[in-house]
């Protein structure tokens, strides 16, 4: 049984735009990353699972039930972007609030409290009104919200946004640790590189369509990006490049040409050094350049490649 199952789950709005046709699937235990621009569907798919918006097509599971029965979300956990609790209460009358929304019992919010405190690191200032606490206090207190019913699948949308270096390691920390007890874990975060770290399968998408998804390894595996120094590049030179691989960059800096060109294989690469002597160049640098998640992501979002 997945945590998370999609099957061309679509919103429409009245007004254009929405969520179109998207179809994943998360694990248990697994921590998956969904990326995309400001407005490109991430939310609206977001609510669609936890029932704040009714789909207009498609459908979704959560552990096994339909996204429509409310007992689909009693084991979920939820930390919207954007966030606002009571602020004359104290952490401790927060949580208790939102655990009797839950419905959990006297024993069970005793028994939840400590620990979530802890594994949020605000054990010890659970008197304190919500109104005094920091941003990143805030923040992580928006997270032990989520955490209180002790979640199967736990949605987070920018839990580091508000956090110091230190903090995000935390909450990084926190979520392999949840990770390494069988809960699933789906995150969207503007923050690459906090998703390189902790997720293994991610899915870009861009407006409301998924662009490209998969595992890590596969995405940033797929090609070979080569970076090389010339000296001497002529129009002939770049356009032989061109035909060999997907030239994705170039700049100029004094007599030296930098090109970054991507090719599908190994095979390929000694090619493009071949092409660069027999055109007149004279090759300064030329080395593999690794695929970042930034990288794969520009190129999705501005329409310059597509990886499937």
């Amino acid at each position: 049984m997945f945590a998370l199952e999609t099957r061309n789950l679509t919103k429409v709005y009245p007004t254009g735009g929405g969520c179109f046709d998207v179809s994943l699937t998360v694990e248990p235990g697994e921590v998956f990353g969904l990326l995309g621009p400001n407005g490109a569907g991430k939310s609206t798919f977001i609510k669609m699972l936890v029932g704040l918006l009714r789909p207009t097509g498609g459908e979704g599971r959560l552990l096994g039930l339909p996204v429509r029965l409310p007992a689909a979300r009693r084991q979920v956990g939820y930390l919207p972007e954007n966030f606002r609790y009571h602020d004359w209460m104290t952490a401790r009358e927060l949580l208790e609030f939102h655990s009797a929304l839950h419905g959990l019992d006297y024993r069970d919010i005793r028994r939840r409290l400590p620990k979530v405190l802890a594994m949020v690191n605000l054990l010890g200032a659970e008197g304190r009104l919500a109104r005094t606490f920091s941003k990143g206090m805030q923040q992580r207190l928006g997270l032990a919200v989520a955490l209180l019913p002790g979640p199967r699948l736990l949605f987070l949308d920018e839990p580091t946004s508000a956090l110091d270096p230190i903090g995000r390691k935390e909450i990084r920390e926190t979520i392999l640790e949840l990770r390494g007890q069988g809960v699933a874990v789906f995150l969207n975060s503007h923050l690459l590189t906090e998703v390189e770290q902790v997720c293994g399968r991610v899915a870009v998408i861009n407006k409301g369509r998924i662009r490209t998804q998969g595992s890590l390894e596969k995405l940033l595996g797929a090609g070979l990006e080569m970076e090389m120094h010339i000296g001497g590049a002529t129009e002939e030179l770049m356009e032989r490049l061109a035909k060999l691989g997907r030239v994705f960059r170039a700049t100029q800096e004094g007599d030296i040409q930098k090109v970054w060109v991507r090719v599908s294989n190994r095979e390929q690469a000694p090619l493009l050094a071949e092409a660069v002597v027999n055109c007149g160049g004279r090759l300064h640098l030329f080395s593999q350049a690794r695929n970042t998640l930034e990288e794969l992501f520009v190129e999705l979002v501005t329409g310059e490649d597509h990886v499937d």
